[in-house]
């Protein structure tokens, strides 16, 4: 519900491409006939990048430091449907988001790829990875969330609101957290410091609302998530128990000073064969660390070749 909103802050082609092919931006068409926007550029190991949000468009990652992974790496970006450029569906479900990104993996003649994706983006892959583990070279999950209502994210959500509110703590009954949060929330916002959940600098948020702003995309896909949450109940239960038995390598990059997700749920996460990468930074360390962020993810691909 009014949880996943602090989150959102927040293809029909004749053309095939191989795995080394230099820059393309193109659309495909699905098996249920959706439209769907996808760039590839770079050249090295391919690697799907799975948006956040929910519904959250390609062009801010890439554009706020996603790019510079493509020195060493082709990375290939797309616009889920029902967002960004990609076509509007009537069928949003889980397994609708997992089946896009395996046909584009086949519209681009790949054999196994890495999927790196951000917030949101992270239920969509792990479960990508659970059904088409053959393909899946190597996970990359940076600052994602599998369970939006996790009590413990929520408690440390709803303790740093009060923080930034300068208003003392309550205790707040388990089944009343989403709630107690969503008042926070609004609070903040008339406050105009919601956006910290994100990141401390207001400056990072104006770079992400200028390239929202040059590059407009529908909402379909976010908005029926979160305005129907009992239709689309797979994205409001805990996908952490399925990670134990997810048997490819993986990265968790963790920000410190996460609050969209909270610092420590990545702690439930149980991948048989995964390294936790922790940065010192907030929900969006592609931009503000890039560096650190860029460099955990080469030497991370280069050793799962």
């Amino acid at each position: 519900m009014k949880t996943i909103q602090i989150l959102i802050f927040l293809f029909l082609s004749v053309t095939s491409v191989s795995a080394q092919t230099g820059n393309i931006e193109d659309f495909f068409e699905t098996s249920d006939h959706v439209r769907i926007k996808y760039k590839v550029s770079g050249k090295g190991e391919a690697c799907i990048y799975v948006p956040g949000g929910p519904g959250q468009g390609y062009p801010s990652f890439e554009l706020l430091g996603g790019s510079s992974l493509e020195k060493n790496m082709q990375m290939i970006y797309m616009d889920q449907r029902g967002s960004g450029e990609s076509g509007k569906s009537e069928n949003y479900h889980l397994d609708a988001m997992v089946q896009d990104i395996e046909e584009l993996r086949l519209h681009l003649k790949l054999d196994k790829i890495f999927l790196l994706a951000h917030s949101f983006g992270g239920i969509i892959a792990v479960n990508y990875a659970k059904k088409y583990p053959q393909h899946t070279k190597g996970l990359i999950l940076v600052n994602i969330t599998l369970h939006f209502l996790n009590d413990e994210s929520l408690k440390e959500q709803i303790e740093y609101g009060n923080s930034l509110l300068n208003q003392p703590g309550k205790v707040v009954p388990g089944d009343s957290l989403s709630s107690e949060l969503s008042k926070i929330s609004a609070s903040l916002r008339k406050k105009r410091i919601g956006y910290k959940f994100l990141t401390e600098d207001i400056e990072t948020i104006k770079e992400m609302d200028k390239i929202d702003s040059l590059h407009p995309r529908i909402i379909d896909f976010g908005m029926a998530v979160i305005s129907k949450p009992k239709d689309f109940p797979e994205y409001y239960t805990d996908h952490a128990p399925i990670t134990k038995d997810i048997h490819v390598p993986v990265l968790i990059i963790t920000g410190k000073k996460d609050k969209a997700v909270g610092t420590q749920h990545y702690k439930t996460f149980q991948f048989p064969d995964q390294k936790v990468v922790s940065i010192n930074g907030g929900h969006l360390l592609y931009y503000e660390k890039n560096r650190e962020f860029v460099n955990s993810v080469w030497a991370f691909v280069d050793g799962n070749k």
